[in-house]
């Protein structure tokens, strides 16, 4: 990962649209149970389409992100406030 546009497996190009994928840090929103959270995740994203990909470990983390919210195990996570929902 680098911040020249290059990618994990050199291939730079978008599976959506063909455009070219750029390494940038993405904000991602994660629920597990009742609980969210906001991550900074690097991702390669496109500047044709906007299309985010994320590389197999931050898949992973998601994962264990999702299940350690569900679990209420949020030790170590920085409280940003509070979330609603609101009903269309």
């Amino acid at each position: 990962m680098g911040d020249g546009g290059e990618t994990m497996d050199g291939v730079g190009l978008c599976p959506k649209c063909g455009g070219e994928l750029v390494w940038q840090p993405v904000e991602k929103l994660l629920r597990g149970g009742v609980n969210v959270a906001v991550v900074t995740a690097p991702a390669e994203v496109c500047r044709r389409c906007g299309e985010w990909l994320f590389h197999i470990d931050a898949v992973r983390r998601f994962e264990q992100i999702r299940g350690q919210l569900a679990r209420q195990e949020t030790a170590g996570f920085e409280p940003l406030g509070q979330a609603y929902q609101v009903d269309w």
